[in-house]
């Protein structure tokens, strides 16, 4: 049946009704994750994804996304075919039970680890482990950051895959925290409102 919404009818047709195809190669720009650090000394926690062609343009709409309206001192971006994804977990399971034992202590690969420790916040990042491999990466991290708190699901990243903010880019962010006119809480409205009462009511 034919739609007489145009919104529908101006849309090329894909396919066949009934069956799925797989998209062709470079149908739509890949996404990349990203994951920035507010203050020096404060973890770094995923913040959102941007569409990019490539990781180096992914880094810069990143900055323009996600850091325009707030301190930030670094950020990262990383393909999202580059992030291993544990199962999710629910209730009180602690995502790391479901995980099997890898031994591959002769690795030399550097994986990022991250955590979600509560549903509906952002995955934090809980350190840094050395392995061969993904499966080894997670045995590491469950020996180190797996028994402090019930953890739902769990991200490892090789370190190599991510396009870090070199020391050189930092002050891209230094006159952030100068920007006081864009935060609705530095316009002093409430003081001047209850003045202009208080003289109002005096008349």
């Amino acid at each position: 049946m034919n739609s007489l919404d145009p919104r529908v009818s101006r849309l090329p047709q894909v396919g066949q009704e009934g069956k799925i195809f797989p998209k062709a190669p470079l149908d739509q720009f890949g996404t990349y994750e990203v994951f920035v650090q507010s203050k020096e000394g404060k973890p770094f926690q995923h913040e959102g994804i941007v569409h990019a062609p490539n990781l180096e343009l992914a880094y810069v709409l990143a900055k323009e996304t996600f850091t325009r309206r707030f301190t930030c001192v670094s950020l990262y971006v990383v393909d999202t075919r580059d992030v291993f994804v544990s199962p999710l977990t629910d209730g009180n399971r602690n995502v790391y039970d479901l995980l099997d034992d890898v031994n591959d202590d002769e690795g030399k690969n550097k994986f990022e680890i991250y955590h979600l420790a509560k549903r509906g916040k952002q995955h934090m990042y809980a350190g840094t482990v050395v392995a061969a491999s993904v499966g080894g990466a997670l045995s590491k991290a469950k020996a180190q950051f797996g028994k402090e708190k019930i953890v739902y699901n769990v991200w490892a990243i090789e370190t190599s895959n991510i396009r870090f903010t070199q020391h050189e880019e930092r002050e891209l962010w230094l006159t952030l925290p100068e920007k006081k006119f864009r935060d609705a809480a530095e316009y002093k409205g409430g003081g001047k409102l209850k003045n202009f009462l208080e003289s109002s009511s005096k008349s």
